[in-house]
């Protein structure tokens, strides 16, 4: 699978950069990232986050998964991640987002995972994608429900967070449910 550059009204989404390493550091350093997410560890430094950029290229090229940085369109200036894993088999996509704090309450997440939604339905043809998020974080779960994502179920002490058992929120859309909601924005999708 190609890495492509996605653009929205604000944002472009690119693949990243190993020199996006230091800023990719400075965002997720906070502990309130690694606090609401499922999988970012704490502290993070930017050997973990080159290891992690130099993940993405060969991800892709096996199909399993496609991870973008999310930019501001005007500066260029890097403010999250979005990401999609791929199950072909099951033609299935789990999307997966982060914002830093400081770009939080901006609608970042939900602009950019609005536009992977438009590229795993269009252009990878899946039949549904997935998310999950810990109940406690709500900010992620309305990004799931503005993007017309169902709650389907809670995964109860599904996952350790610092020795924490959390219950997970499980969210889904089917590609007929993202095409009825977009075609009531865009008629000619």
């Amino acid at each position: 699978m190609s890495r492509p550059t996605l653009t929205t009204e604000r944002l472009v989404l690119r693949p990243f950069a190993l020199e996006d390493a230091a800023e990719v550091t400075r965002l997720v350093s906070d502990r309130r990232i690694a606090d609401t997410t499922l999988n970012i560890p704490h502290p993070y430094d930017e050997g973990t986050a080159a290891a992690w950029i130099g993940m993405h290229e060969e991800a892709a090229e096996r199909d399993e998964g496609l991870t973008l940085a999310v930019t501001e369109g005007s500066s260029g200036r890097l403010v999250g991640a979005v990401a999609l894993s791929i199950n072909r088999p099951h033609r299935r996509g789990e999307l997966g987002y982060w914002t830093g704090v400081e770009h939080w309450g901006r609608g970042y997440a939900t602009e950019a995972s609005r536009a992977m939604l438009d590229y795993a339905f269009g252009t990878l043809a899946l039949s549904r994608v997935v998310a999950h998020c810990l109940t406690r974080n709500e900010g992620s779960w309305r990004v799931m429900e503005k993007l017309g994502m169902q709650r389907e179920g809670r995964l109860r002490q599904h996952f350790v967070k610092w020795d924490v058992l959390e219950d997970v929120w499980l969210y889904g859309i089917l590609r007929e449910e993202w095409r009825a909601l977009r075609s009531a924005v865009d008629p000619y999708i």
